[in-house]
């Protein structure tokens, strides 16, 4: 049996998205350079950028209001290096009856600490999504 070391920024993404399962916010604050930038697509009303750690919690408890409390998020797999993190992952969420399925892709260049300094997402409808969250 070949034993695999795994990269450190792999290691702390999948300690930020364990802490997120738990509602741990000051473990993901750890996570997060002051000054991290929180990209979101499309354009419905979660859409934009959001700039510093504030800015991103607000956009997390939106997320939460929306949905009831129902989004969640499953990792299936966080591939990393010095330069960036790519978490593949899958999202659901229910609300008004609807509910969203959905695979996205999470892409976050670290600092030199390892902590978020830009993120991306990027969801596989993101039409869906917009509507979704409308």
């Amino acid at each position: 049996m070949t034993t695999t070391v795994q990269h450190a920024n792999v290691e702390r993404a999948r300690r930020a998205y364990e802490a997120y399962d738990r509602g741990d916010m000051a473990a993901i604050s750890d996570q997060l350079a002051n000054d991290t930038v929180w990209h979101m697509g499309g354009s419905g009303q979660l859409a934009g950028e959001y700039r510093g750690k504030d800015a991103v919690f607000g956009l997390l408890a939106k997320i939460m209001e929306l949905s009831g409390g129902t989004f969640k998020l499953k990792v299936h797999d966080v591939l990393a290096n010095d330069d960036h993190v790519v978490t593949l992952a899958s999202q659901t969420a229910e609300r008004g009856g609807k509910r969203l399925e959905s695979n996205v892709i999470h892409v976050s260049h670290p600092d030199a600490e390892g902590r978020t300094k830009e993120f991306w997402v990027f969801l596989e409808n993101q039409a869906e999504a917009d509507a979704f969250f409308s």
